[in-house]
């Protein structure tokens, strides 16, 4: 069986005619089983959350962060979601209900909101480092703002504190700090060993995740072979995903997923429903 658990309806709306095209394309790719993972800034629910943690001043980074807020953000209730997921698998569509949520700061107020909720499977990803929206090309130019050994441990912290929680069942797209190619000359394996060390405490799996191959510049599969080679070590489970946006892009490169994932001795990848686990061999 093959399953792509990280993707998002964000860019149209909750219609059928427009989540079609996420099970046609998962279809044509022979994928068994999707999970949408919409991005927490797409409910009101977490709005509060990003107006706390992220830099909102005057600088840079900060004025185009107040923008970002406002567009397309916080459309939806996460019971607007759970309605139109429903709906789906009323008609027919085999769907599990997932959510990424950022790495907030407050994870008790996080606690509080997803509790409410029968999630199938909780994504925890990195998106911020210290208010900054690190991810995005709009503000690329802060990377040269800081030196990658800060922006390497901040990163480790970050995946510490989702750990901590005992909130998330995955890592969304480790490593992704490489998405612009910026990368580091010291050597990073104990940043890489002290994450890994994290997730198994924590129990969490790894996001195969092909977005960082078709969609930035670094043009690779996360998390990159170094820190795959590690998580194997610690025996971190994985999911594979195509982190689509688009439905065009639902289940795009998952049989590269897991060539990649066998390389490095995987031999299946996870199912979720209602928080519970089940390994599902690869076909």
């Amino acid at each position: 069986m093959k399953f792509d658990y990280h993707m998002h309806f964000e860019y149209g709306s909750y219609d059928l005619d427009w989540v079609q095209g996420f099970f046609t394309s998962a279809a044509a790719r022979g994928i068994d089983e999707i999970g949408i993972s919409e991005h927490s800034h797409g409910f009101s629910d977490f709005k509060d959350l990003y107006y706390e943690d992220l830099i909102l001043d005057d600088s840079f980074v900060g004025s185009f962060q107040q923008k970002w807020l406002k567009e397309n953000k916080f459309k939806y209730s996460l019971d607007d979601y759970f309605t139109f997921i429903n709906t789906l698998k009323q008609k027919g569509y085999r769907v599990k209900t997932g959510i990424e949520v950022c790495n907030f700061q407050n994870q008790a107020k996080v606690k509080d909101i997803l509790a409410r909720y029968p999630f199938d499977y909780i994504i925890g990803s990195v998106h911020f480092l210290r208010g900054w929206a690190y991810d995005s090309s709009a503000i690329k130019a802060e990377w040269e703002n800081h030196a990658l050994s800060d922006i390497y441990t901040w990163y480790a912290e970050e995946v510490e504190t989702l750990c901590a929680s005992g909130l998330y069942d995955v890592l969304g797209h480790p490593f992704n700090i490489r998405l612009f190619k910026f990368l580091p000359e010291f050597d990073v394996t104990p940043i890489l060993e002290r994450v890994a060390l994290a997730l198994s405490q924590a129990n969490m799996a790894i996001d195969i995740n092909t977005g960082t191959f078709y969609r930035y510049p670094i043009a690779e599969i996360s998390p990159y072979p170094a820190f795959l080679k590690i998580a194997k070590k610690y025996d971190l489970p994985i999911i594979t995903s195509s982190d689509a946006h688009k439905p065009e892009d639902c289940g795009r490169y998952i049989d590269d997923a897991i060539a990649y994932a066998r390389q490095y001795g995987y031999d299946s990848c996870l199912q979720f429903t209602q928080r519970q686990r089940t390994n599902i061999k690869f076909d």
